[in-house]
């Protein structure tokens, strides 16, 4: 294993934070941050808030871990959170800079307060 094409991001936000976009579907942040299956996932939920401040942990975390393989000006709508199957999360690289250049693996979760992300990239 290689380590310098391997690196890890994490974040983590109080969900409280989210509570005033949890109403607005079609606001600005939400276009700006959120892919349209993103918001899609996140609003079936009787708590966006908590989906939303999760999705965005995890953006955060894969702009932290894609920053120190040297991917730079990298924006919330370059990547796509997921869930497989299974119900896991996955990253999906929706940009060309990016596809077939990176892959990741990513955790989230939550508490009544906070939302969490970790991501390990690794740069091919």
């Amino acid at each position: 294993m290689v380590l310098e094409n391997l690196s890890v991001g994490v974040d983590i936000e109080e969900i409280s934070r989210f509570e005033k976009y949890a109403s607005d579907r079609n606001g600005e942040f939400i276009k700006k941050v959120y892919t349209e299956r993103e918001a899609e996932y996140c609003f079936k939920s009787k708590h966006p808030e908590k989906h939303l401040a999760a999705r965005f942990c995890a953006k955060e975390a894969i702009y932290k871990a894609l920053s120190s393989l040297g991917f730079s000006k990298i924006s919330f709508q370059d990547c796509e959170i997921i869930n497989n199957e299974q119900g896991a999360p996955e990253v999906i690289f929706l940009s060309e800079k990016l596809r077939n250049k990176v892959r990741a693996k990513i955790s989230l979760s939550h508490s009544r307060t906070n939302a969490i992300a970790q991501v390990i990239a690794e740069k091919l």
